[in-house]
């Protein structure tokens, strides 16, 4: 069941969990907190964990509002895309046959459509083109990571995802990538797959999983910051977890 509890002018949303501990998120665009805490836990201790952690939940907020976002696109010729942290330039390309998208040096993305093709179905063949890219990079790092980390998912998959980056399941061994890494650089989707990799080994954010990446991955801190650091795009949001 969901709550809303205020603190000043802070409101949170409250989901009363199977867990053990509470979890603060701060989602963007404008901010909206979410905490997740034990169903046996009292009011009072937790507002008493959210009071506490509210210098950090300010700060993500005022990260969230200075954060650079791209405007709503028109797949139009001219546009900038971005693709492997690198910006692009569109070029729309009418003729028959099938629709496709094709890199083009190492500063535009050739847009191959059909006339009177819609922006929606452009849209489409771009978010295509991020998935095939995605696959290819993905099976390159899981034929790395796998025997270094000494885990293997069962399944991996691409979508599009507003609140995660990525999300992995332990009992099911699937994990989910969010197809807008197809627009950071590499290192960013490296850092996400061994993230998701770890969460087999242990489930929470706690200081075993620190220690975990902290081995595996050691400049995983400084990537997670990369990635907070690129541009959102129109409507699709990363989400930040203490």
């Amino acid at each position: 069941m969901t709550e809303r509890m205020t603190f000043g002018e802070l409101e949170v949303t409250l989901n009363r969990k199977t867990i053990k501990n509470v979890h603060i998120s701060v989602m963007p665009p404008d901010g909206m907190v979410r905490v997740s805490a034990p169903e046996n836990m009292s009011e009072t201790a937790i507002r008493t964990a959210v009071i506490q952690r509210i210098p950090w939940i300010r700060k993500q907020q005022r990260a969230f509002a200075a954060q650079a976002r791209q405007s709503q696109r028109q797949m139009v010729s001219g546009e900038c895309h971005y693709l492997w942290g690198r910006a692009y330039r569109l070029s729309v390309i009418e003729r028959q046959g099938r629709h496709e998208v094709a890199a083009a040096g190492h500063n535009r993305l050739n847009l191959f459509v059909q006339p009177e093709t819609t922006v929606k179905n452009r849209a489409e063949t771009l978010d295509r083109f991020y998935r095939q890219q995605l696959k290819e990079q993905i099976g390159k790092l899981r034929a790395k990571w796998d025997p270094i980390v000494g885990q293997s998912a069962d399944f991996y998959g691409i979508k599009k995802m507003k609140t995660k980056w990525g999300s992995c399941n332990p009992q099911t061994r699937r994990i989910w990538i969010n197809l807008e890494l197809a627009k950071k650089p590499p290192e960013c989707l490296e850092y996400i797959v061994v993230h998701e990799l770890v969460h087999l080994l242990e489930r929470r954010h706690g200081e075993r999983f620190k220690g975990l990446m902290d081995n595996f991955l050691p400049q995983w801190q400084e990537r997670r910051d990369l990635l907070n650091r690129m541009p959102l795009a129109h409507g699709s949001w990363a989400e930040t977890t203490e």
